[in-house]
């Protein structure tokens, strides 16, 4: 019947003319603050509203924090718990473009036999998601910049399996910018005047940039060279 739903509403709008997916697999119930969603308990939501709120992203990476065949607690803070677990791949991969060089796609086979073991036992996101967490702190741990491009490639290809990390890191770290009320022009200007305050040794104006960015729910990140990177906290 889901199939049947899925493809039906998908088709009938007209958007796509080739399968959505090639492999469909039934989740566990999905239970709000641990208690059965139901129209008659009115704990039910809408996805469109769920959308409204966070990433399409950030939702796959909570369903797949889940295994498959277990029931899945939905609450708010379980979605910012997966915003914030995202946010820390992609500023791990962020710092693939700030290496110098050509960029290849080799994939460690180590950490590929690892993230396969876990797919292999009974489809276990989990697992897999575990293997991308200690591959990230490995990639912090690595000052060898031939080492370091060949993980977070690694990260890149294998996120990739499961539908992650399709977004470039700068667009999905800056996405959530609205919500705090300033636009990305704006968070430049103030960027701008920071590095002007800092030229001119006046670092109390520059820290009190930083700070106000941050209590507007941005981060400013210094790179070496003297360019400042932001993200949304």
């Amino acid at each position: 019947n889901e199939i049947a739903q899925s493809e039906g509403a998908i088709y009938g709008s007209g958007s796509i003319d080739q399968p959505v997916v090639r492999y469909w697999m039934h989740n566990g119930h999905i239970r709000v603050n641990h208690e059965k969603m139901s129209k008659s308990l009115g704990n039910f939501f809408l996805i469109k509203d769920v959308l409204a709120q966070f990433d399409p992203e950030v939702v796959r990476f909570f369903m797949l924090k889940a295994h498959y065949r277990s029931p899945i607690n939905y609450s708010d803070s379980q979605l910012e718990e997966a915003r914030t677990g995202l946010t820390r791949l992609y500023t791990a991969l962020s710092e693939l473009s700030e290496l110098p060089g050509i960029q290849s796609n080799q994939v460690d086979p180590a950490w590929n036999d690892r993230f396969a073991q876990a797919m292999n036992d009974d489809f276990n996101t989990p697992d897999a998601i575990a293997v991308l967490f200690e591959l990230v702190t490995e990639i912090h741990k690595t000052h060898d910049t031939g080492r370091k491009e060949e993980l977070l490639n690694t990260l890149y290809h294998l996120s990739n399996t499961i539908g992650l990390l399709y977004q470039s890191p700068q667009q999905f770290l800056q996405s959530g910018t609205p919500k705090v009320g300033l636009s990305p022009e704006q968070i430049e200007a103030q960027i701008a005047a920071r590095q002007a305050a800092k030229a001119a040794k006046n670092f109390a104006d520059a820290d009190a940039i930083r700070q106000q960015l941050f209590e507007e729910g941005v981060i400013l990140e210094d790179k070496p060279g003297g360019q400042t990177s932001w993200r949304r906290a």
